[in-house]
């Protein structure tokens, strides 16, 4: 499954496909009971993918035959042991992709020209990702983080390694990785290297920056390049080599440090938003602000839903069944805001309690 949605792969799943472009979508579970179900219900989502894209006169038999066969690979790649919140399966003539998200998705099946994914960017948005870069003498290496796990990220070359000189490894087995290590021509070259390929990524996928590795890496980075100059310092050694979890639980308190503090600012702006009449709250009003682009910061609950149908040039309340139900608003005001240049910050339950779920600071 995919893991890391960076601008350039958001763009390239937007772009219009050869009809039909199947969006799957349904609903996981992290635990048991629930989590029982979720097999049988993928398999029944399919099959009703399936099912439309047999009765759709639009699909010839070929390429109905072309897409049917992505589901199925699709379907075999999907590991039910690790789901999270939801699934998103992407497949159109020659191609398919499978998502797990950790936002849960309303269960659909969607024929178009292009794939439905809207629910990636609020998840994305939600999970507040970040990049973690490693640093010691002998490998650099990027992390995607989201939420309390990072994953690798082999992007612009990541991991960059290099072999040590033989006197590095004598003097790295008798002190460890000590500051003279970071003192020699070839490892300024290498880390300058590495400055240059993180630059490459925050162009292409800004996100906030963690810098880990012993403090002495940590300087020598800093001298060599620009590219981290605003990044949170984790002076932590040892990271080098490390899995995944050992670089989660090392940088886990700055990481919580500066979700606090962003909520802070979030609930500071959205209150003197509010006193100069620059404050929007209400699904209604959001959506309306959100289509005309006027949204500059959207501040939502983590969990916050709500379902809605079109009351006439106004989003009203509706019931689940009902069959003009909107169960992902609040995803497609998300994604809406994303699009004109809004900044997303979502926030623990409860945070919004007096604006119900959801509020924003206008443009004007």
């Amino acid at each position: 499954m995919e893991h890391v949605l960076s601008s350039d792969t958001l763009t390239e799943l937007r772009r219009p496909r050869p009809y039909p472009a199947v969006s799957v979508l349904t609903p996981t579970h992290r635990r048991e009971p629930d989590k029982a179900q979720d097999p049988v219900r993928l398999r029944n989502v399919l099959a009703e993918a399936k099912k439309r894209l047999e009765a759709d006169p639009a699909v010839t038999r070929e390429r109905r035959t072309d897409v049917v066969e992505q589901l199925e690979q699709a379907l075999a790649e999907v590991d039910l042991s690790h789901s999270e919140d939801g699934l998103a399966i992407f497949a159109a003539p020659g191609e398919h992709q499978v998502w797990s998200l950790t936002r849960t998705v309303p269960e659909r099946v969607v024929l178009s020209d292009t794939f439905l994914t809207r629910n990636l960017v609020a998840a994305r948005a939600a999970e507040s990702p970040y990049w973690v870069l490693t640093v010691s003498a002998d490998r650099v290496a990027l992390w995607s983080g989201a939420g309390e796990r990072v994953v690798p990220a082999d992007l612009a070359g990541f991991p960059l390694t290099r072999s040590l000189e033989p006197q590095d490894v004598e003097r790295e087995e008798r002190v460890g990785d000590v500051p003279s290590t970071f003192t020699d021509e070839e490892t300024r070259r290498f880390l300058r290297d590495a400055d240059t390929a993180l630059a490459a990524v925050l162009r292409s996928t800004p996100r906030p920056l963690y810098v880990a590795g012993e403090k002495a890496a940590l300087a020598l980075l800093g001298e060599v390049g620009t590219a981290a100059e605003d990044a949170f310092h984790v002076p932590h050694g040892g990271l080098g080599h490390a899995g995944a979890e050992a670089v989660w639980q090392a940088v886990r308190p700055v990481v919580a440090a500066e979700d606090v503090r962003t909520i802070d600012a979030v609930t500071t702006e959205l209150e003197s938003a509010r006193g100069r009449r620059a404050y929007a709250a209400g699904v209604d009003e959001l959506w309306q602000n959100a289509t005309a682009g006027r949204v500059r910061l959207l501040a939502v609950e983590e969990n916050h839903r709500v379902t809605v149908r079109d009351g006439g040039g106004h989003l009203v309340p509706a019931d689940g069944d009902d069959l003009d139900a909107r169960h992902d608003i609040v995803d497609e005001i998300v994604e809406q805001c994303l699009d004109t240049g809004a900044q997303v910050r979502f926030v623990p339950d409860g945070t919004l309690a007096d604006a119900q779920g959801m509020a924003a600071v206008l443009r004007y």
